[in-house]
């Protein structure tokens, strides 16, 4: 039995003592708790923010149209 991957769409924010922000992010998953572990990795890697410092608001599976990041649009082409 094959799995899909599907597209989500991860909002949240950011809330360190000296920044705080809002974020959506798109990223490939097989499920939504696996598209929270994606953001909690590319999330803190990028901005130096530790896990308890991210809020997750909302995680919704999108259409391969609605994505705006290329690299997820070229993965999902094919």
């Amino acid at each position: 039995m094959m799995s899909t991957v599907k597209i989500f769409r991860v909002k949240g924010r950011i809330q360190k003592p000296n920044y705080k922000t809002n974020f959506s992010k798109d990223v490939r998953a097989l499920k939504p708790a696996d598209a929270i572990e994606k953001v909690y990795m590319l999330v803190g890697s990028q901005h130096h923010v530790k896990r308890f410092q991210l809020k997750i608001d909302s995680v919704k599976e999108i259409l391969y149209e609605d994505t705006k990041d290329n690299i997820i649009k070229a993965l999902s082409k094919a």
